[in-house]
């Protein structure tokens, strides 16, 4: 068994085993900043619909109800908080103040419809609602525009899911290649990581 074959195995063993609400319990952490993206959890969600375990509209549902709770979370935490929070808490999630503020300029600068947008942009998409929340956004608005692109986002990648395991024979014939892209990803988010790490411990005082 290759590592892509490994990783989708158990990936799905796991969300099949704790059921929808795994779907939403890891959509709330993808929302909340924490390193839990959805492109690691939704297409294997959608694998269990291929299997007929889950079906399309119940895990659009769920994963979106956990994408807007954890985003009204983050908001909250902007709304109360802001960049103090992040100053004081960021490091353990994975985000710093250069982020926030970069966020907050292209918030400020696109407007109300960037949560919307946002949704669908790598980094971008996990911490946007924090600036919202600092903006005052209206939160209706905000709650409306997120349900929205997470659906939609969502919804997409569920498919992705699908389509996969329906041709899985056909996929696993490339699986060699996919694992060396596999093993290639891994290796770079290792390395963020590490560099990220080195360059917050060389700003702190």
């Amino acid at each position: 068994m290759g590592l892509t074959e490994l990783i989708a195995t158990y990936a799905t063993q796991f969300i099949q085993h704790f059921g929808y609400a795994s779907v939403f319990v890891l959509m709330v952490m993808e929302s909340m900043v924490l390193p839990v993206p959805s492109e690691a959890v939704m297409p294997f969600a959608g694998f269990l619909i291929a299997g007929k375990t889950f079906t399309f509209w119940q895990v659009v549902f769920f994963s979106t109800c956990g994408s807007i709770v954890g985003s009204l979370i983050s908001y909250c935490a902007g709304y109360y908080g802001g960049m103090p929070f992040v100053k004081k808490f960021g490091r353990y999630i994975l985000l710093d103040a250069h982020e926030l503020a970069a966020t907050e300029k292209y918030f400020k600068k696109r407007g109300d419809i960037t949560i919307l947008i946002c949704r669908f942009i790598p980094v971008v998409r996990h911490i946007i609602s924090i600036p919202a929340g600092t903006g005052k956004m209206n939160i209706i608005k905000f709650s409306i525009f997120t349900i929205i692109g997470a659906g939609l986002w969502n919804a997409f990648l569920a498919h992705v899911g699908f389509v996969l395991k329906s041709n899985w024979s056909e996929v696993m014939k490339y699986s060699h290649i996919i694992d060396i892209v596999v093993v290639l990803l891994l290796l770079a988010l290792i390395g963020l990581y590490v560099m990220r790490h080195l360059k917050r411990k060389k700003q702190r005082p």
